[in-house]
């Protein structure tokens, strides 16, 4: 008992740690407080923030001698020697440049942005309190280089450097070194569930891949975002925001943002933080109702009308078949099935906003305990987060999510030199339901499909034999059909809605349940003050997932599925001085990586970077990344618009198995049965690529075919080889920050679309003889062929948009630039300009879909002022974005060129040391869009106080 506890008080009590404690005020060279100042140890990570007033105090475990470095975005960095403990250091900051700010993501070590070995953008607390945005991550879209395409109101999906898309599994969102991705959709939510903003201490973004440090997924970029200490920032800070948003399609709407923070220090061993936020508005109404199958169609013009936000009116039949169908049961005359054309009829459906209610709301919060047993760096935490909202959300469907829910919870222990840290993130689906498949199945609850179908042909027909045309027959027929419609703001579609919108089976119902988690770890140590020569740090992480949407996003309907995925790294990080003017800095990194499901590789980066007389610094690196396929990539199994979403793991497709009807044609004429089965499994080994439908018409007669044949592969990682080149500056006045880059791309993964036949062995497919224009020469073809061609010209066929790798070359390039200054005495002035480009043959791919969904050209321009006069500043903020094309597994489209300009003004109060600022987004009321199927984005007009925020 003795030794056990003297063990205890080893491990617990401290012998002898050398303390010291400097503490001081930070303000500008007007006497103004700088709040939010950063004071690092030199050659550490320890350090801390100044408060309101500009004052801070620091403890750390090292005598002195040693120096600390000050900071602030816009003024010069101040490096100060300590000779003392209990020494009182005061700072005046002579307005400078942000190249002076300290970054920690770069290289895993706190580095000046100036000598950052890669690109490496940084939102902090003065940024924050300019932005004109309506909130801090909004905000984010001004940074050079940066793309938000946004979802929804309170759904914004951060990018960079292309392919982009709101299930953005190629970008991470860390929140305090926890991955924020929903588990069961393996991206985050925007900042529905993420940070409140009087939390946040400073935002970081590295554009690019940055697997070497991060792991898999840390492929286009990731975004940092970094809380308060709550040993660094006690007290109570609270904002309270209101306003209206405004939109032609949903008029003007209230919304409401409010957040809290407290934060105590009990003493200087515990302390603990409290976070709470509540958002409301009226989300952006979609009203797109331009036809996908026909240019220019409506409802009145196309009987096959198929609506962008319409829903139900994708459930489409060629009536021909039909007239046939009920001719061979005795429904119809012998013989009327010739009065009916061979054309495709498709229902009515709902329109997007008959089936929700735009409601947008956010409700998070979070909670930390902090200990420090030792009174100094080392420190255990545990973070509880919990969040829960409805927004819409745009993915292969339109999906309302609806009370969805995520939380998190987090066990780190950490010092200046390492961390190790657990967590586990789970989610529920809610009451979240797929709107593109309610409409179908709020129809089928009111009147059956063949039903609908079957009283559509028999109105035709007698509309026909009485002498109407077609166009009077086809109007007749669906206003017949439609009889007894269910209306939206009745009882009775109410009724009906509840019921499809609660139940899973999508063969009934809409309903998603999820309760997927994600469990991770992960390690880092700096041997920075260990080893003379150079940094070095090792790490590692490990993640297992475990699927459980019931079968209602993943093939999971039989139980959960569990994978799991490791890697372990190094970095070696040298500083050279070569001489009084030149100094070099060289970076190298190296990860090895294993996922369950694929075999172990390794992803290095080198970097150099050379900084000549204190002002110009150029870098250059080559780094490689990788993407493990995504959970969707892998298990997804969903029945979309345009065909079933199938993911690529080897063992996928069988777990997904539907019957399919069978045409009338192929009853009669081929013996084939009225329904057959097919595993999605068709889609890898039994297809032909879409394009066949086109590339039928056009055939050479001396070709086989193979060119049509689909069987797509199955999914394995996907890599990338990036160069890139920068330079940061400062000339003269101006401050400047350019790179240029170029990404090769292996085993590149996206979508494929592929078609597989119910009959017919694609093995045997062969098309040598076959002329298109002589139907003749289907019978010179061999019975599997006409087989397929049977199926394919009587819709007897599954359309898949598979997950799966290109053996093509996919390369992008593109460069930003970034210039600021000061003009007009004092007026803060900045531009960038970011260009982007894809390399891909198209033509030599028509099937395979790279989704870069990305503006060629984007030019954003800031101008304001802190003080214009005492206490009173402003910002406005204006981008440009050119046109681009959108590509995704809901829809493609055109997406116009816009300009957008923000604006606020803000007042602050020292006395009661809060913030008055009042603000606009899209002032211009121009209203734009992102990406297609999404509702036009229209204005934000608010008024917000924010009260003891740094």
């Amino acid at each position: 008992m003795k030794t056990t506890l003297k063990l205890f008080t080893m491990l617990f009590c401290v012998a002898s740690f050398a303390q010291t404690t400097i503490k001081g005020k930070i303000i500008d060279n007007t006497g103004l407080p700088l709040p939010g100042s950063n004071i690092v140890v030199v050659g550490t990570s320890s350090g801390t923030i100044s408060d309101f007033d500009g004052n801070y105090t620091l403890t750390i475990d090292q005598e002195p001698p040693f120096s600390i470095r000050v900071s602030y975005t816009g003024f010069e960095t101040q490096t100060i020697e300590i000779t003392a403990n209990n020494q009182t250091v005061n700072v005046t900051l002579v307005e400078g440049n942000a190249l002076d700010e300290i970054v920690i993501s770069a290289s895993r070590t706190p580095e000046r942005i100036f000598e950052s070995p890669v690109t490496v953008e940084r939102f902090g607390i003065k940024q924050i309190k300019n932005t004109a945005s309506a909130d801090f991550y909004g905000g984010l879209e001004n940074l050079k280089g940066v793309d938000i395409n946004v979802n929804s109101l309170t759904f914004k999906s951060i990018n960079t450097r292309g392919f982009a898309s709101f299930a953005n599994t190629r970008f991470m969102q860390l929140v305090d070194g926890m991955d924020n991705s929903a588990p069961a959709l393996n991206f985050p939510l925007g900042n529905l569930l993420g940070m409140i903003e009087t939390d946040v201490n400073s935002v970081e973004l590295l554009p690019g891949a940055s697997s070497a440090l991060y792991g898999a997924n840390a492929f286009n970029g990731i975004l940092f975002m970094r809380s308060k200490s709550p040993f660094d920032v006690q007290g109570i800070s609270a904002y309270v925001k209101r306003g209206v948003t405004s939109q032609e399609a949903a008029g003007t709407n209230d919304f409401t943002d409010i957040g809290i923070r407290m934060a105590y220090k009990f003493n200087n061993k515990f302390a603990a933080k409290v976070n709470f936020s509540y958002l409301e508005g009226t989300d952006w109404f979609a009203t797109n109702l331009d036809d996908k199958d026909m240019q220019g169609g409506t409802r009145e013009s196309n009987i096959n009308y198929d609506g962008v936000n319409v829903y139900g009116d994708n459930v489409s039949a060629n009536i021909r078949d039909v007239a046939l169908q009920l001719e061979a049961i005795g429904l119809a005359p012998a013989g009327s099935s010739a009065l009916i054309p061979s054309v495709d009829v498709s229902r009515t459906g709902y329109e997007e906003r008959e089936l929700t209610d735009y409601d947008a709301e956010s409700v998070k919060a979070d909670w930390g305990l902090y200990f420090r047993p030792w009174e100094d760096d080392f420190e255990i935490q545990y973070v509880g987060k919990v969040g829960t909202g409805s927004t819409v959300y745009q993915g292969a469907q339109r999906y309302r999510i609806d009370n969805f829910s995520l939380q998190q919870h987090k066990l780190e222990i950490r010092n200046d030199d390492f961390f190790v840290r657990g967590y586990i993130t789970s989610d529920k689906a809610g009451d979240t339901y797929i709107m593109d498949v309610a409409g179908p199945n709020l129809l089928q609850s009111w009147k059956a499909h063949n039903v609908w179908f079957g009283q559509y042909v028999g109105e035709f027909i007698g509309q026909t034999l009485g002498g109407a045309t077609a166009d009077q027959a086809h109007s007749a027929a669906r206003q017949t059909a439609e009889v007894g419609r269910l209306e939206p703001g009745t009882p009775e579609f109410q009724q009906a809605f509840d019921k499809v919108t609660s139940e899973t089976s999508f063969l009934t119902g809409s309903a998603i349940r999820d309760n997927s988690k994600i469990y991770h770890g992960d390690a880092n140590y700096n041997f920075g003050d260990k080893i003379g020569f150079a940094e070095i740090q090792v790490g590692g992480s490990y993640r297992t997932y475990r699927l459980n949407s019931f079968g209602t996003i993943y093939t999971d309907a039989d139980g959960p599925i569990d994978y799991s995925e490791l890697g372990i790294y190094t970095q070696l990080q040298r500083s050279l001085d070569l001489n009084e003017n030149l100094e070099l800095k060289l970076t190298g990194s190296i990860r090895y990586d294993k996922a369950e499901l694929f075999d172990a590789f390794f992803s290095p980066r080198i970097s150099a970077g050379v900084t000549v007389n204190d002002n110009h610094n150029f870098r250059a690196s080559f780094q490689t990344g990788f993407r493990n396929p995504d959970t969707q990539s892998l298990y997804i199994g969903l029945e979309t618009a345009l065909g079933t979403l199938i993911g690529g793991a080897a063992d996928n497709g069988d777990r997904y198995v539907r019957d399919y009807s069978v045409s009338q044609f192929a009853q009669n004429n081929l013996g084939q049965a009225g329904t057959i089965t097919q595993a999605a499994s068709a889609a890898y080994n039994n297809s032909l690529g879409a394009s066949i439908a086109d590339g039928l018409s056009t055939h050479d007669p001396a070709s086989n075919g193979s060119n049509f044949i689909g069987n797509s592969s199955l999914v394995v990682p996907e890599q990338v080889s990036s160069f890139e080149f920068g330079y940061r500056g400062k000339i003269d006045n101006f401050i400047i920050d350019g790179s240029v880059y170029f990404n090769n791309y292996t085993n590149f993964l996206a979508n494929e679309q592929v078609v597989a036949p119910l009959y017919g062995d694609v093995s045997n497919f062969d098309l040598t003889g076959y002329d298109p224009n002589n139907p003749a020469s289907v019978a010179g073809l061999n019975p599997d062929t006409q087989q397929i061609l049977a199926a394919l010209s009587n819709d007897d066929f599954q359309a898949y948009q598979t997950y799966t790798n290109t053996d093509q070359t996919v390369n992008s390039y593109g460069a930003a630039i970034g210039v600021s200054t000061k003009v007009f005495d004092g007026f803060d002035l900045s531009a960038n300009y970011t260009w982007s480009r894809l390399d891909f043959d198209v033509a030599e791919n028509p099937d395979f879909r790279t989704s870069f969904n990305t503006p060629e050209h984007k030019v954003k321009v800031g101008f304001g002022k802190t003080e214009l006069f005492t206490n009173f500043g402003f910002n406005v903020a204006w981008r440009w974005s050119d046109n681009y094309f959108w590509e995704a597994s809901f829809g493609d489209g055109e997406i116009p060129a816009f300009n957008v300009l923000d604006a606020q003004i803000n007042y602050t109060i020292p006395s009661l040391k809060s913030t008055i600022k009042l603000g606009a987004t899209n002032l211009l009321a121009d209203e734009y869009f992102t990406a297609f199927g999404t509702g036009f984005i229209g204005s934000m007009y608010y008024l917000s106080l924010t009260i003891n925020n740094l």
